[in-house]
């Protein structure tokens, strides 16, 4: 309802921005009627007073499992869900925001947290639950915490099933598979070791990898490294099986994201650490090159929640939760106008990318490839900048963009997932599409022309095309993942809602977890891989 023209005033509430009421609410009704026949009730026969349930009303909204967004909505449109409830924990809470609290007590990471953690991340998100389950929500969205994920990493890749068994296979000459050997591995293989231990979220990097628990401990193989990934400069010491990173054992842990020069990790109060490469400040802090121990990611985002961050090969993006919306911020190298701020100029702390704001565009998923970076918005549009080599920003031609733009030609597709690697992208539809675009070596793209299915493969590919090899496997995929590395040949696993895993691309070193024949190297068409993380 429109309260201009009702003559309601106008009051302020902990809503999350997105429509307005007036499109909410079809047919405008006066106030006192609203609440009295649908809150309150009255004498009139088989009419439901709410006010006389409001339990009942309160399991109903947990149980539906309405979304921060539902709830502010609720709030904005009736006073029996916004006036104090008088339940327990908090008797002056309305029945909104107990939802929002009883669904948060629900997810993994908030659970375990003290009632005082518990508050102090309220206030960091902006005073409600309601923005609390919102960030948390959003944390899980992004990064497929707590679900069935697949890491095609430099050389080597990582499974990780619904129940949190970890799988590896590829490379491993540094011990990154952590199965205590340094021998290949051309099918999926199980990581013993972590036997009894759930594994949430995974990254990969070049002869190293690292695993996150739902316990908030992380673990690493590989090289013993945390920056100078590719040069071998750092890392003489290998580790062959998962150890426990003892500098982060005080910090919960949900997300890693390993770069080149540097790891970032992500704590459950959404606070961003950063390993290596602070030598000449580029990421805020002046450490040794060697150092292990994790720094804080200074500046802008000291007091604001980072929900996601994605590592290109020398810059770090950051997906942030405010009040007022859904924020990215870069940091880091900016060459070719990677970082988004119509500058080639580098940033040692983070800051934030306004063009998103000029295009009325809120940001859900970030993705940084090794050179270029991607976002999808809440209503599905993509954006892309940085290096336009190659086509890997899907605008038609190669030319850098030094902000976001967006991609025109997927105007007819409501996008929910994208993935970048070395120049190159990958978009996933609301309906289980998906299209890629940018370098096509190593067949990683999966478009296949001419009918021997072996045409142009490799050709590169500058506007976003749907990969019609998966549309035939008749199966809704909801994640990609693709080798984001500018030293080895990429390859691409597609992840089905079913947990089946398809991939394509380079197999050399048994990256794609299946046998090549005779002196193949790569497959271009997407293959089923032995093993089910469903």
């Amino acid at each position: 309802m429109d309260a201009t023209t009702s003559g309601t005033p106008t009051i302020q509430y902990h809503n999350i921005p997105d429509q307005p009421i007036t499109a909410i609410v079809a047919t405008p009704l006066p106030s006192f009627q609203r609440q009295q026949r649908h809150c309150f009730g009255d004498s009139t026969p088989g009419e439901f007073p709410l006010s006389a349930n409001p339990s009942i009303v309160l399991h109903v909204l947990t149980a539906c499992n309405l979304d921060s967004q539902d709830l502010a909505k609720l709030e904005a449109t009736c006073s029996f869900f916004r006036q104090p409830a008088n339940f327990a924990p908090d008797l002056d809470l309305s029945l909104s925001e107990l939802a929002a609290l009883d669904m948060c007590q629900k997810r993994a990471i908030f659970k375990p947290m003290t009632a005082e953690q518990q508050q102090d991340l309220k206030q960091k998100c902006g005073g409600s639950w309601k923005l609390v389950l919102r960030y948390l929500l959003a944390g899980e969205a992004c990064c497929r915490r707590e679900n069935s994920q697949a890491i095609a990493g430099p050389g080597h890749s990582i499974a990780v099933t619904s129940k949190g068994v970890v799988y590896s296979f590829g490379s491993n000459s540094s011990g990154q598979l952590g199965h205590g050997t340094t021998e290949e591995e051309w099918r999926p293989r199980p990581i013993r070791t972590l036997q009894g231990i759930r594994i949430i979220q995974a990254a990969a990097g070049a002869g190293r990898t690292m695993l996150i628990s739902d316990s908030g401990q992380v673990y690493a193989f590989g090289k013993d490294s945390f920056g100078e990934a590719e040069y071998g400069v750092q890392g003489s010491k290998t580790v062959t099986a998962p150890q426990l990173v003892e500098s982060l054992k005080n910090i919960f842990v949900v997300q890693a994201a390993i770069g080149n020069f540097f790891t970032a990790v992500l704590s459950r109060e959404g606070r961003v650490y950063t390993f290596s490469w602070g030598s000449d400040g580029k990421l805020g802090h002046h450490t040794d090159p060697s150092d292990v121990e994790p720094r804080p990611l200074l500046g802008a985002l000291e007091d604001i929640p980072v929900v996601q961050i994605a590592a290109g090969y020398c810059y770090l993006l950051c997906l942030a939760c405010q009040p007022s919306g859904m924020s990215v911020y870069s940091v880091g190298c900016g060459l070719g106008g990677k970082l988004g701020h119509g500058s080639r100029t580098d940033e040692k702390h983070p800051r934030l990318i306004e063009q998103f704001q000029l295009l009325n565009l809120q940001p859900m998923v970030v993705a940084a490839g090794a050179w270029h970076a991607a976002v999808v918005g809440r209503d599905g549009r993509v954006c892309t900048w940085g290096w336009g080599r190659y086509g890997c920003l899907g605008h038609g031609n190669e030319e850098c963009e030094s902000v976001p733009k967006v991609v025109d030609a997927l105007s007819n597709v409501k996008a929910i997932h994208v993935a970048t690697g070395d120049y190159t992208t990958f978009v996933v539809s609301d309906d289980g599409d998906v299209y890629s675009f940018g370098c096509g070596e190593s067949a990683s793209l999966g478009h296949n022309a001419g009918n021997d299915g072996q045409g142009n493969r490799h050709a590169n590919v500058l506007s976003p095309e749907l990969v019609t090899s998966l549309k035939q496997i008749n199966e809704r995929v909801v994640q990609i993942s693709l080798t984001n590395s500018i030293y080895w040949n990429a390859h691409t696993f597609a992840l089905t809602e079913s947990g089946k895993l398809y991939a394509f691309g380079a197999g050399d070193k048994g990256q794609l977890g299946i046998e090549l024949v005779a002196n193949q190297t790569e497959r271009g068409h997407p293959e089923r891989v032995d093993i089910d993380l469903g």
